[in-house]
């Protein structure tokens, strides 16, 4: 599977515990990343050397992202619910 143009939910519903460039702390579920173009959501940091191997370990799969950006958005914050409830903003 492709990542879908301008869906960006990979870098907006889960929470990342890990520092990443631009957000020393990480960030929260359902906070933008500040690497994600709001424009066009795509990350402004994919392929440079600053990108995150955890970032890059996070492959595109119809399990996670469905069949389009709604379904992204609806799976990732499940999953982000179930596995960290205490720290979801959904």
């Amino acid at each position: 599977m492709e990542c879908r143009k301008a869906c960006g939910m990979c870098c907006i519903a889960p929470s990342i515990s890990q520092a990443i460039p631009g957000m020393p702390e990480g960030k929260k579920a359902g906070e933008m990343c500040v690497n994600l173009d709001p424009d066009t959501l795509a990350c402004r940091i994919w392929g440079t050397e600053q990108y995150p191997d955890f970032c890059a370990g996070f492959q595109p799969e119809e399990a996670f992202c469905g069949h389009n950006r709604a379904e992204a958005e609806e799976i990732l914050t499940f999953l982000e619910s179930s596995t960290h409830p205490e720290s979801s903003t959904y």
